[in-house]
């Protein structure tokens, strides 16, 4: 078949006159793939899947009372723009209660449709063509991708085990923080896990404020911290003058697909945030944004969600260990990123963690998602489907009996 005639349009950002041609396959498609094939190959034999990044369970039952109330509301009936003040003060009370950050909700406090799309809104705010956004990796790529759309640069910090899973900002080049405008961060990280300290948000204010550089930190794991109490980038002094925070409520509240989150932090960046998100959408609706404000006033919530996978984490982390992974429980979110093996005692070698990735899935029904960014590395994720502790055991028995016996070599 022909191309059609406008495939000389397509924008050089997506692909250009090649787009829809190229063979690559993008990592989570090949998971996909593996998975089906695993299901069609091998029906008798469960699908262990640690790769799912959501939250298995349904928002709470208050939530979603107070959504069945709310969406037969007429008032609710219409655009939001740029949020609901119920919200917005919600989100107030929440970072005072929480983290002691006094935030002006009508200045300070912006909603967002999830924290992904903050995170795609915000290259826009500050990158024209040639500037650059320093990104983490392994992360989520969002910030980077538009980025590049605005005719940017991804300068990318790796996230190393010798350096704590901490970016080494003093090793950017002086020539790219002379162009650098955004520093993306991610903490609690995922899918490293580590959590930050209050020492290294320092860091980064000093670093922003030398270079005059925007920092973004991605809170959306912070109500899933382990390591002590959960820390906001903004109860740091400076943290305010220099950037802003994007949370979200899919992780500690149990809302995946409700789409809801907020960006919080100096009034100018989240006005401009507004101005941008104002071309974009016309706001989340009203009645999400209500049951949303409700969970944020339930402290008990983020504590369950947070016992929960706190709980299966180390339930985890036990058998990993077992079964030969050298693996400690993280600080913070429901991810476990540990090294990849290196090869099957007598059978296959896996150059790489993708490698490894798609023999654990093919050949054993067990799903991992691979990171071969900053080296080998397997994330797996504590969000497997489980209606009770019960059932959890019952996982963790059948996943050390094939990882035990598969005798992998690290």
């Amino acid at each position: 078949m022909s191309d059609p005639y406008f495939q000389s349009l397509f924008a050089e950002r997506i692909g250009g006159a090649r787009y829809g041609q190229g063979t690559d396959i993008y990592k989570f498609e090949k998971i996909k793939r593996a998975k089906r094939r695993a299901l069609a190959e091998h029906p008798e034999r469960r699908l262990i899947d640690f790769g799912i990044g959501e939250n298995d369970g349904m928002a709470d039952v208050s939530v979603r009372r107070v959504m069945a109330e709310e969406i037969n509301r007429p008032e609710n009936r219409g655009y939001a723009d740029n949020g609901i003040p119920e919200f917005k003060e919600a989100v107030a009370r929440f970072m005072a209660h929480q983290f002691q950050v006094e935030l002006d909700p009508a200045a300070e406090i912006n909603h967002c449709i999830g924290s992904k799309t903050a995170l795609a809104m915000l290259p826009a705010v500050f990158i024209n063509p040639g500037d650059v956004t320093l990104i983490t990796v392994p992360g989520y790529p969002v910030a980077g991708t538009h980025t590049r759309y605005y005719g940017g640069e991804v300068y990318r910090l790796p996230l190393r085990e010798e350096n704590r899973f901490l970016p080494d900002v003093q090793s950017v080049p002086e020539e790219i923080c002379r162009r650098a405008k955004l520093l993306v961060i991610n903490y609690p990280n995922s899918p490293t896990g580590r959590v930050a300290t209050r020492r290294f948000y320092e860091e980064v204010i000093e670093f922003a404020v030398k270079h005059r550089i925007v920092v973004i930190q991605d809170a959306a794991h912070v109500m899933l911290t382990y390591e002590g109490e959960p820390l906001s980038f903004l109860q740091v002094p400076g943290a305010m003058e220099v950037g802003v925070e994007v949370h979200s409520l899919s992780k500690g509240w149990n809302m995946i697909g409700w789409r809801m989150g907020w960006v919080c932090g100096h009034r100018r960046i989240v006005q401009a945030f507004a101005d941008v998100k104002d071309n974009c959408d016309s706001g989340q609706f009203i009645a999400i944004q209500k049951a949303a404000a409700a969970a944020l006033d339930n402290p008990e919530i983020p504590r369950r969600t947070r016992e929960k996978y706190h709980r299966r984490l180390v339930k985890l982390v036990d058998v990993l260990r077992r079964c030969g992974f050298d693996c400690h429980l993280p600080g913070g979110s429901y991810f476990l990123y540990v090294r990849s093996p290196r090869a099957v005692a007598g059978g296959p070698q896996f150059p790489t963690a993708e490698a490894a990735s798609q023999y654990l899935i093919t050949e054993h029904s067990i799903c991992t998602v691979p990171w071969d960014d900053a080296g080998a590395y397997l994330r797996f994720s504590a969000t497997y489907e489980a209606p009770d502790e019960e059932a959890e055991d019952e996982l963790m028995a059948e996943t050390e009996k094939r990882l035990t016996r598969i005798k992998l070599l690290f």
